[in-house]
């Protein structure tokens, strides 16, 4: 022989040696475990195949024994003995799996050798009695139902290779052969139980997920909501920062002859109102880019959130007869009611009730086909009151594809401004958003007038 071929034979039985060492390690691992895994409760049937597990094991405790004093001629004692380990092994897998089936495979050898030493037996089912085969396949599912598939095959192989022993190897006389039913039998149920697992695991995974991409589209709303909120009104403080800045340049050109002490205020003045735009411009730009550290924009041409040009003017209250408008073009038919005494309110304020109207029209238009809608602005000295109320809707309204996060975006609004909002169903099927939005954020809406009714009392519109 060659030194290579030695060399190749030296190589190679380590390797195998070390596949087999991994192969008992796994066994090992995977079979011999006190681990415990209890079947849960069906969602619908609840405990129900727990009571269904337990009358079946008391049917094999009671027919096994029969069977093995009856045919096999073993002693009561010694088969009653046998049998309760086997009923016991089908109640223990419904907590246990892995021992209750060693607990199973060794009641059934245990019950195979002690027939196969009795001579007077005649015509016996070996190795597998009907009840003991009935027993082991109830193990076997429920195991098969909890483990990993890895594990299920490798029950079912061991499972199989002791009745080869047993009536393959060792044998017996004068019996009625069971062996290959069992084989049969056995890979039906772990089959079975196998893609049972599955299909349960498939569907866990499938509510995970949902419940993921719900959370991850809600959390985007959010942020984008967030995002544009927060884009618009600073873009309402740059505008004030810059025009302080502007004055802070010319004021002293106003004024003849002007002190040093003044001109150094304004110029002191102008530095930080060109810092504080600065650090603005900055603080929105991050806010505008959904990666900071790529510039990519929240707001790119396709993604959600894609309204107006960024440096497009900021709606006010002014233009909600333009909006009302467009909503009646849409095919919405709206009224529109202002009471009180019109008040200079923030420019944040006026765009988040621009916003509110715009949005509560808009779900009225998806969420409420054929439905009339009011809209009621009360200027008070506080702040503004805005409600959107519609009728029921005429038809069943078609499937959304939005997201359904439009009141999400106007409790941020309110709540940034210090505001109240509520938004519920009325008795009748319409649908009323109400917010309260302070003119300096610190006032308290006033309360609700009960006396008010949620539609005018002619129905026009």
């Amino acid at each position: 022989m060659s030194r290579v071929d030695q060399v190749k034979q030296g190589g190679s039985r380590p390797r195998g040696k070390g596949r087999i060492e991994h192969l008992l390690k796994v066994l090992h691992d995977d079979l011999w475990t006190w681990r415990a895994d209890p079947l849960p409760p069906s969602v619908w049937l609840r405990w129900l195949p727990h009571g269904i597990v337990c009358l079946a094991a008391l049917g094999v405790l009671l027919g096994d024994a029969a069977q093995l004093n009856d045919h096999s001629k073993l002693s009561p004692e010694f088969a009653f003995l046998i049998a309760l380990g086997q009923a016991t092994a089908m109640v223990l897998a419904l907590w246990r799996p892995v021992p209750a089936w060693w607990l199973s495979l060794a009641a059934t050898v245990v019950a195979a050798s002690a027939v196969l030493m009795q001579r007077e037996a005649f015509k016996f089912m070996w190795p597998w009695t009907s009840a003991g085969l009935i027993a082991h396949m109830f193990v076997l599912l429920l195991l098969a139902l909890r483990v990993r598939t890895r594990v299920a095959v490798e029950v079912l192989v061991l499972s199989t290779l002791a009745t080869y022993v047993l009536q393959g190897l060792i044998g017996a006389r004068n019996y009625q052969p069971t062996g290959q039913l069992a084989v049969v039998l056995f890979a039906v149920v772990v089959v079975l139980g196998i893609a049972l697992r599955g299909r349960r695991e498939a569907r866990a995974e499938l509510v995970q997920q949902t419940s993921l991409t719900a959370e991850e589209r809600a959390r985007r709303t959010l942020l984008e909501e967030r995002s544009r909120i927060a884009r618009e009104l600073h873009d309402v403080v740059a505008h004030h920062m810059s025009v302080i800045s502007i004055q802070a340049q010319v004021a002293p050109h106003l004024v003849e002859n002007p002190p040093d002490e003044l001109k150094e205020n304004l110029a002191g003045i102008r530095e930080n109102a060109l810092e504080a735009l600065t650090e603005l411009r900055r603080v929105l730009g991050v806010l505008r880019s959904e990666h900071p550290e790529t510039g990519e924009p929240l707001d790119a041409p396709g993604k959600p959130g894609t309204a107006a040009a960024p440096h497009a003017p900021q709606p006010t209250l002014d233009r909600i007869d333009a909006l009302v408008e467009n909503t009646r073009a849409a095919g919405l038919t709206v009224a529109v009611e202002i009471s009180g005494t019109r008040r200079p309110l923030p420019p944040g304020v006026e765009l988040s009730a621009y916003r509110i109207v715009q949005e509560a029209l808009s779900n009225v238009l998806r969420h409420a086909p054929g439905a009339r809608a009011w809209v009621h602005l009360t200027h008070l000295p506080t702040g503004v009151r805005v409600e959107v109320v519609n009728s029921p809707p005429v038809r069943r309204p078609p499937p959304s594809q939005g997201a359904g996060h439009g009141l999400l975006g106007m409790r941020e609004r309110v709540a940034m401004l210090g505001g109240t909002l509520t938004a519920h169903s009325l008795p009748d099927g319409g649908y009323q958003v109400s917010a309260f939005l302070p003119a300096d954020g610190t006032d308290q809406p006033p309360p609700d007038d009960p006396n008010i009714s949620y539609y005018p009392e002619d129905g026009s519109a």
